[in-house]
Protein backbone atom coordinates (compact mmCIF):
# COMPACT_ATOMS: atom_id res chain seq x y z
CA UNK A 1 0.00 0.00 0.00
CA UNK A 2 1.33 3.43 -0.98
CA UNK A 3 0.56 6.40 1.18
CA UNK A 4 1.61 9.70 -0.12
CA UNK A 5 0.87 13.09 0.74
CA UNK A 6 -0.09 16.06 -1.14
CA UNK A 7 0.55 19.75 -0.28
CA UNK A 8 -1.59 21.75 -2.37
CA UNK A 9 -0.14 25.35 -3.12
CA UNK A 10 -1.49 27.98 -5.75
CA UNK A 11 0.91 31.04 -6.33
CA UNK A 12 -2.53 33.05 -7.88
CA UNK A 13 -3.82 33.61 -4.13
CA UNK A 14 -6.12 36.54 -4.45
CA UNK A 15 -6.97 37.26 -1.00
CA UNK A 16 -3.48 37.22 0.34
CA UNK A 17 -0.49 37.73 -2.37
CA UNK A 18 1.58 35.13 -2.61
CA UNK A 19 0.26 33.69 0.56
CA UNK A 20 1.93 30.30 0.38
CA UNK A 21 5.62 32.13 0.23
CA UNK A 22 4.79 34.78 2.19
CA UNK A 23 7.00 35.05 5.59
CA UNK A 24 5.62 34.22 8.69
CA UNK A 25 7.62 34.65 11.94
CA UNK A 26 11.29 34.46 9.56
CA UNK A 27 10.22 31.62 6.55
CA UNK A 28 7.62 30.57 4.20
CA UNK A 29 4.66 29.67 5.19
CA UNK A 30 4.62 26.33 3.22
CA UNK A 31 7.85 25.74 5.08
CA UNK A 32 5.48 25.07 8.25
CA UNK A 33 4.13 22.20 6.66
CA UNK A 34 6.64 20.82 4.62
CA UNK A 35 8.84 20.20 8.10
CA UNK A 36 5.90 18.67 9.51
CA UNK A 37 5.49 16.40 7.05
CA UNK A 38 8.30 15.24 6.61
CA UNK A 39 9.08 14.56 10.61
CA UNK A 40 5.82 12.68 10.58
CA UNK A 41 7.58 10.04 8.77
CA UNK A 42 4.16 8.37 7.62
CA UNK A 43 4.37 8.60 3.76
CA UNK A 44 6.05 6.89 0.94
CA UNK A 45 6.39 10.46 -1.12
CA UNK A 46 5.57 13.82 -0.59
CA UNK A 47 4.31 15.93 -3.39
CA UNK A 48 3.84 19.69 -3.40
CA UNK A 49 0.58 20.38 -6.40
CA UNK A 50 1.48 23.73 -7.74
CA UNK A 51 1.27 25.61 -11.10
CA UNK A 52 4.52 26.84 -9.93
CA UNK A 53 7.78 26.38 -10.90
CA UNK A 54 9.08 28.89 -7.40
CA UNK A 55 7.29 27.02 -5.12
CA UNK A 56 8.07 23.39 -6.91
CA UNK A 57 12.10 24.87 -6.79
CA UNK A 58 10.88 25.57 -3.05
CA UNK A 59 9.40 21.97 -2.34
CA UNK A 60 12.45 20.03 -3.78
CA UNK A 61 15.14 22.03 -1.94
CA UNK A 62 13.46 20.81 0.91
CA UNK A 63 13.07 17.05 -0.43
CA UNK A 64 10.03 16.89 -2.00
CA UNK A 65 8.56 16.10 -4.89
CA UNK A 66 6.60 18.32 -6.88
CA UNK A 67 3.94 17.82 -9.01
CA UNK A 68 3.46 20.58 -11.44
CA UNK A 69 -0.54 20.59 -12.02
CA UNK A 70 -1.98 22.33 -15.21
CA UNK A 71 -2.56 26.09 -15.16
CA UNK A 72 -6.45 25.55 -15.61
CA UNK A 73 -6.36 23.77 -12.12
CA UNK A 74 -4.91 26.71 -10.67
CA UNK A 75 -7.59 29.23 -11.05
CA UNK A 76 -10.18 30.97 -8.62
CA UNK A 77 -13.12 28.68 -10.11
CA UNK A 78 -10.85 25.02 -10.08
CA UNK A 79 -12.00 22.98 -6.99
CA UNK A 80 -10.18 20.65 -4.11
CA UNK A 81 -12.37 17.76 -6.50
CA UNK A 82 -10.49 18.98 -9.75
CA UNK A 83 -6.71 19.30 -8.88
CA UNK A 84 -7.31 16.31 -6.86
CA UNK A 85 -8.32 14.35 -9.34
CA UNK A 86 -5.90 15.51 -11.71
CA UNK A 87 -3.22 14.68 -9.45
CA UNK A 88 -4.57 10.35 -8.68
CA UNK A 89 -4.58 10.59 -12.10
CA UNK A 90 -1.14 10.69 -13.03
CA UNK A 91 0.45 9.80 -9.42
CA UNK A 92 -0.01 6.76 -8.77
CA UNK A 93 -0.80 6.09 -4.97
CA UNK A 94 -3.75 3.90 -2.75
CA UNK A 95 -4.09 6.07 0.26
CA UNK A 96 -3.51 10.60 -0.48
CA UNK A 97 -3.64 12.62 3.00
CA UNK A 98 -4.00 16.50 1.65
CA UNK A 99 -1.96 18.56 4.04
CA UNK A 100 -3.07 22.88 3.47
CA UNK A 101 -0.09 25.28 3.53
CA UNK A 102 -2.14 27.59 5.02
CA UNK A 103 -2.17 25.52 8.64
CA UNK A 104 1.24 26.42 9.75
CA UNK A 105 0.59 25.28 13.47
CA UNK A 106 -0.47 21.60 11.91
CA UNK A 107 1.93 19.14 13.80
CA UNK A 108 4.30 16.17 13.15
CA UNK A 109 1.75 14.12 15.58
CA UNK A 110 -1.54 15.17 14.02
CA UNK A 111 -0.11 14.19 10.97
CA UNK A 112 1.01 11.40 12.12
CA UNK A 113 -2.21 10.16 14.29
CA UNK A 114 -4.77 11.12 11.17
CA UNK A 115 -2.80 9.11 9.13
CA UNK A 116 -2.96 5.81 12.01
CA UNK A 117 -6.52 6.84 12.36
CA UNK A 118 -7.58 6.46 8.86
CA UNK A 119 -5.12 2.94 8.63
CA UNK A 120 -6.97 1.22 11.73
CA UNK A 121 -10.81 2.41 10.26
CA UNK A 122 -9.76 2.09 7.14
CA UNK A 123 -12.18 4.50 6.00
CA UNK A 124 -12.66 5.74 2.70
CA UNK A 125 -12.42 8.95 3.64
CA UNK A 126 -11.12 10.95 7.06
CA UNK A 127 -11.92 14.73 7.58
CA UNK A 128 -10.33 17.14 9.76
CA UNK A 129 -12.89 18.86 12.06
CA UNK A 130 -12.90 21.13 15.58
CA UNK A 131 -15.04 21.11 18.27
CA UNK A 132 -17.01 23.97 18.76
CA UNK A 133 -19.17 23.76 21.84
CA UNK A 134 -21.33 26.90 21.84
CA UNK A 135 -25.05 27.12 20.79
CA UNK A 136 -25.48 27.46 16.53
CA UNK A 137 -27.53 28.52 14.07
CA UNK A 138 -28.15 27.72 10.59
CA UNK A 139 -30.20 29.17 8.14
CA UNK A 140 -31.56 31.19 11.25
CA UNK A 141 -32.23 27.81 12.80
CA UNK A 142 -31.08 26.27 15.94
CA UNK A 143 -29.47 23.18 15.25
CA UNK A 144 -27.61 22.01 19.05
CA UNK A 145 -30.35 24.04 20.94
CA UNK A 146 -33.77 24.76 21.97
CA UNK A 147 -34.80 28.53 21.64
CA UNK A 148 -37.45 27.52 23.63
CA UNK A 149 -35.88 26.41 26.65
CA UNK A 150 -33.22 27.89 29.07
CA UNK A 151 -29.36 27.37 28.00
CA UNK A 152 -27.50 24.81 29.36
CA UNK A 153 -24.04 25.35 30.61
CA UNK A 154 -21.87 25.48 27.56
CA UNK A 155 -20.13 22.30 29.04
CA UNK A 156 -23.14 20.14 28.61
CA UNK A 157 -23.98 21.16 24.84
CA UNK A 158 -23.40 18.95 22.10
CA UNK A 159 -20.65 20.17 19.79
CA UNK A 160 -21.28 21.37 16.52
CA UNK A 161 -18.04 20.35 14.03
CA UNK A 162 -17.01 22.65 11.32
CA UNK A 163 -14.47 21.01 8.91
CA UNK A 164 -10.79 22.06 9.74
CA UNK A 165 -9.79 21.16 6.41
CA UNK A 166 -6.44 21.94 7.39
CA UNK A 167 -6.09 17.81 6.96
CA UNK A 168 -8.08 15.29 4.52
CA UNK A 169 -7.45 11.78 3.80
CA UNK A 170 -9.03 9.32 0.67
CA UNK A 171 -8.82 6.16 -0.38
CA UNK A 172 -8.26 6.87 -3.92
CA UNK A 173 -10.16 3.95 -5.40
CA UNK A 174 -12.91 4.91 -3.19
CA UNK A 175 -12.35 8.58 -4.56
CA UNK A 176 -12.49 7.58 -8.12
CA UNK A 177 -15.62 6.39 -7.80
CA UNK A 178 -17.24 9.33 -5.82
CA UNK A 179 -15.92 11.46 -8.36
CA UNK A 180 -17.64 9.46 -11.56
CA UNK A 181 -20.84 9.16 -9.27
CA UNK A 182 -21.25 12.36 -8.06
CA UNK A 183 -18.92 14.84 -9.52
CA UNK A 184 -17.43 14.99 -5.86
CA UNK A 185 -15.04 13.11 -4.09
CA UNK A 186 -14.08 15.42 -1.63
CA UNK A 187 -16.63 14.84 1.22
CA UNK A 188 -16.13 10.93 0.85
CA UNK A 189 -19.46 10.52 -1.09
CA UNK A 190 -21.65 7.66 0.10
CA UNK A 191 -18.82 5.92 1.50
CA UNK A 192 -17.27 5.27 4.89
CA UNK A 193 -16.44 8.34 6.20
CA UNK A 194 -14.37 9.03 9.74
CA UNK A 195 -13.50 12.37 11.36
CA UNK A 196 -10.68 13.74 12.94
CA UNK A 197 -10.46 16.05 15.78
CA UNK A 198 -8.17 18.98 15.61
CA UNK A 199 -7.70 20.84 18.36
CA UNK A 200 -5.79 24.47 19.89
CA UNK A 201 -3.32 26.04 17.09
CA UNK A 202 -3.42 23.25 14.97
CA UNK A 203 -7.58 24.48 13.97
CA UNK A 204 -5.49 27.84 12.82
CA UNK A 205 -5.63 28.38 9.20
CA UNK A 206 -5.18 31.82 7.15
CA UNK A 207 -7.73 32.96 4.82
CA UNK A 208 -7.26 36.44 5.05
CA UNK A 209 -4.81 39.09 6.26
CA UNK A 210 -6.77 39.17 9.62
CA UNK A 211 -5.60 35.00 9.77
CA UNK A 212 -1.98 36.19 8.79
CA UNK A 213 -1.66 38.53 11.30
CA UNK A 214 -2.75 36.36 14.00
CA UNK A 215 -0.89 33.65 13.09
CA UNK A 216 2.55 35.78 13.08
CA UNK A 217 1.91 36.27 16.73
CA UNK A 218 1.07 32.40 17.46
CA UNK A 219 4.18 31.40 15.77
CA UNK A 220 6.50 34.30 17.43
CA UNK A 221 5.24 33.38 20.88
CA UNK A 222 5.90 29.40 20.04
CA UNK A 223 9.20 30.62 19.02
CA UNK A 224 10.16 32.49 22.24
CA UNK A 225 9.06 28.70 23.99
CA UNK A 226 7.61 31.00 27.01
CA UNK A 227 4.55 29.42 29.07
CA UNK A 228 3.12 32.23 30.78
CA UNK A 229 2.69 30.94 34.54
CA UNK A 230 -1.48 31.00 35.80
CA UNK A 231 -1.80 34.18 37.10
CA UNK A 232 -4.92 35.47 39.41
CA UNK A 233 -6.32 39.34 41.00
CA UNK A 234 -6.52 37.65 44.20
CA UNK A 235 -2.77 36.27 43.52
CA UNK A 236 -0.45 37.83 46.36
CA UNK A 237 1.80 39.05 43.18
CA UNK A 238 0.66 41.56 40.86
CA UNK A 239 1.36 42.34 37.14
CA UNK A 240 1.14 46.07 35.70
CA UNK A 241 1.90 47.12 32.01
CA UNK A 242 0.88 50.81 31.71
CA UNK A 243 4.20 52.48 31.36
CA UNK A 244 3.13 55.98 33.16
CA UNK A 245 1.33 54.59 35.69
CA UNK A 246 3.93 52.30 36.63
CA UNK A 247 6.10 55.23 36.78
CA UNK A 248 3.66 57.46 38.70
CA UNK A 249 3.55 55.25 41.30
CA UNK A 250 7.36 54.78 41.84
CA UNK A 251 7.30 58.42 42.66
CA UNK A 252 8.32 60.10 38.80
CA UNK A 253 5.79 63.26 38.65
CA UNK A 254 6.47 64.08 35.52
CA UNK A 255 6.24 61.54 32.63
CA UNK A 256 6.63 62.53 28.65
CA UNK A 257 5.97 59.64 26.96
CA UNK A 258 4.67 60.57 23.21
CA UNK A 259 7.21 62.25 22.02
CA UNK A 260 9.76 59.58 21.11
CA UNK A 261 11.31 58.23 17.74
CA UNK A 262 12.46 61.74 16.52
CA UNK A 263 14.52 61.38 13.30
CA UNK A 264 16.59 64.77 14.48
CA UNK A 265 19.50 63.50 16.81
CA UNK A 266 18.29 63.68 20.05
CA UNK A 267 20.55 65.57 22.56
CA UNK A 268 20.68 63.97 26.76
CA UNK A 269 21.49 67.88 28.04
CA UNK A 270 18.70 69.47 25.77
CA UNK A 271 16.14 66.89 27.35
CA UNK A 272 17.25 67.80 30.50
CA UNK A 273 17.15 71.18 30.37
CA UNK A 274 13.49 70.71 30.10
CA UNK A 275 13.00 69.58 33.58
CA UNK A 276 13.00 71.01 36.98
CA UNK A 277 16.69 69.43 38.30
CA UNK A 278 14.63 69.59 41.41
CA UNK A 279 11.89 67.08 40.29
CA UNK A 280 11.95 63.78 39.25
CA UNK A 281 11.12 62.75 35.30
CA UNK A 282 10.85 60.46 32.81
CA UNK A 283 10.93 61.31 28.49
CA UNK A 284 10.78 58.26 26.28
CA UNK A 285 13.38 58.88 23.12
CA UNK A 286 12.78 55.70 21.33
CA UNK A 287 9.25 53.14 21.20
CA UNK A 288 9.14 50.79 18.70
CA UNK A 289 7.76 47.21 18.30
CA UNK A 290 10.68 45.85 19.16
CA UNK A 291 12.22 47.86 22.07
CA UNK A 292 11.90 51.25 23.74
CA UNK A 293 14.07 53.10 25.74
CA UNK A 294 13.62 56.26 28.31
CA UNK A 295 15.47 58.55 30.49
CA UNK A 296 14.53 58.02 34.14
CA UNK A 297 15.41 61.01 36.42
CA UNK A 298 15.41 60.94 39.93
CA UNK A 299 16.55 62.23 43.57
CA UNK A 300 18.58 60.70 45.83
CA UNK A 301 16.38 58.02 47.77
CA UNK A 302 14.00 57.39 45.00
CA UNK A 303 13.74 54.82 42.89
CA UNK A 304 11.57 52.18 41.32
CA UNK A 305 9.24 49.29 43.32
CA UNK A 306 10.68 45.41 43.42
CA UNK A 307 9.74 43.49 40.47
CA UNK A 308 10.55 41.70 37.83
CA UNK A 309 9.83 40.54 34.12
CA UNK A 310 8.87 36.95 33.18
CA UNK A 311 8.97 36.88 29.69
CA UNK A 312 11.61 40.01 28.91
CA UNK A 313 15.34 40.81 29.73
CA UNK A 314 15.78 44.47 30.17
CA UNK A 315 19.39 46.50 30.53
CA UNK A 316 19.83 50.12 31.34
CA UNK A 317 22.87 52.33 30.49
CA UNK A 318 23.74 55.07 33.80
CA UNK A 319 23.74 58.60 32.59
CA UNK A 320 24.42 60.34 35.54
CA UNK A 321 24.71 59.89 39.23
CA UNK A 322 24.81 57.14 41.66
CA UNK A 323 22.19 54.19 42.07
CA UNK A 324 22.20 51.15 44.19
CA UNK A 325 20.68 48.12 42.66
CA UNK A 326 19.10 45.29 44.45
CA UNK A 327 19.11 42.44 42.42
CA UNK A 328 17.78 39.03 43.99
CA UNK A 329 19.13 40.36 47.30
CA UNK A 330 22.48 41.19 45.97
CA UNK A 331 23.25 44.61 46.33
CA UNK A 332 25.74 46.49 43.81
CA UNK A 333 26.52 50.11 43.79
CA UNK A 334 26.48 51.29 39.75
CA UNK A 335 27.99 54.97 38.29
CA UNK A 336 27.91 57.45 35.26
CA UNK A 337 28.81 55.24 31.80
CA UNK A 338 28.24 51.69 33.55
CA UNK A 339 25.69 49.17 31.91
CA UNK A 340 23.50 47.09 33.48
CA UNK A 341 21.91 43.70 32.32
CA UNK A 342 18.87 42.11 34.33
CA UNK A 343 17.73 38.62 33.08
CA UNK A 344 13.90 37.81 32.99
CA UNK A 345 12.40 36.58 36.22
CA UNK A 346 15.02 38.17 38.39
CA UNK A 347 13.81 40.29 41.16
CA UNK A 348 15.23 43.93 41.01
CA UNK A 349 15.17 46.91 43.01
CA UNK A 350 16.55 50.49 41.62
CA UNK A 351 17.48 53.24 43.95
CA UNK A 352 19.42 56.66 43.40
CA UNK A 353 21.80 57.57 45.89
CA UNK A 354 24.26 59.81 46.74
CA UNK A 355 24.19 63.80 46.77
CA UNK A 356 23.23 64.57 43.85
CA UNK A 357 20.02 63.21 40.84
CA UNK A 358 20.87 60.45 38.68
CA UNK A 359 19.61 59.47 35.19
CA UNK A 360 19.33 56.37 33.66
CA UNK A 361 18.40 55.32 30.41
CA UNK A 362 15.73 52.03 30.63
CA UNK A 363 15.70 49.98 27.35
CA UNK A 364 12.60 47.43 27.56
CA UNK A 365 9.53 47.22 25.51
CA UNK A 366 6.40 49.09 26.38
CA UNK A 367 4.47 46.10 26.51
CA UNK A 368 6.39 44.22 29.19
CA UNK A 369 4.66 43.47 32.20
CA UNK A 370 5.71 44.11 35.67
CA UNK A 371 5.56 41.55 38.28
CA UNK A 372 5.52 42.54 41.55
CA UNK A 373 5.98 39.88 44.54
CA UNK A 374 3.59 41.88 46.73
CA UNK A 375 0.73 44.47 46.75
CA UNK A 376 1.38 48.07 47.48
Amino acid sequence: MKIVAMIPARMGSKRITKKNIRFLNGKPLINYVFEAAKNSNCFDEIYVNSESDLIGELAISHGLSFYKRPQQLSTDSATNDHFVQDFITNIQCDILVQILPTSPFISSKDIKDFTDKMLHTKCDALISVKNEQIECVYDKRAINFDPLKPSPPSQELKPVQPYACSLMGWEVGSYKTNMEKFGSGYHGGNAKKEYFILKGFSTIDIDNEEDFQLAETIARHITKSTIHEKRYYDDPESVEVDVKSILKKDGVAENELDLANSEIPVKIKDIRKKFNPNSSWSYRVVNTENNSATLIHQLPGEGNRAHYHSDWNEWWYIIDGKWEWNIEGEKIIVEKDDIVFIPKNKIHHITAVGNSPAVRLAVSREDVGHIYPERE
